[in-house]
């Protein structure tokens, strides 16, 4: 999904150019954490990360029991042209 990010005060952030990705962490101990490590993983393969927003949350359920938290997360980056 690609799209520019809004500033805090709604406008657009001037003369920046944005791409934004999904991505989907996974913990067995909370969705805080599953969050976490999406955003630390995407962080380990792209430069300038600018904001994250968790889109969802569910579990994972196994012989009716939780077996594993999962966060979707949309993450926006500073998009560079390659030259």
């Amino acid at each position: 999904m690609d799209g520019i990010v809004q500033s805090s005060e709604g406008g657009a952030m001037a003369g920046s150019v944005y791409k934004v990705i999904e991505v989907i962490g996974t913990s067995d101990k909370s969705w805080e954490e599953a969050a976490k490590m999406a955003v630390e993983e995407a962080a380990s393969h792209l430069e300038d990360l600018r904001v994250a927003e968790i889109v969802q949350l569910d579990m994972h359920m196994v012989d009716n029991k939780v077996a594993a938290y999962r966060a979707k997360v949309k993450v926006s980056f500073k998009y560079h042209r390659d030259a």
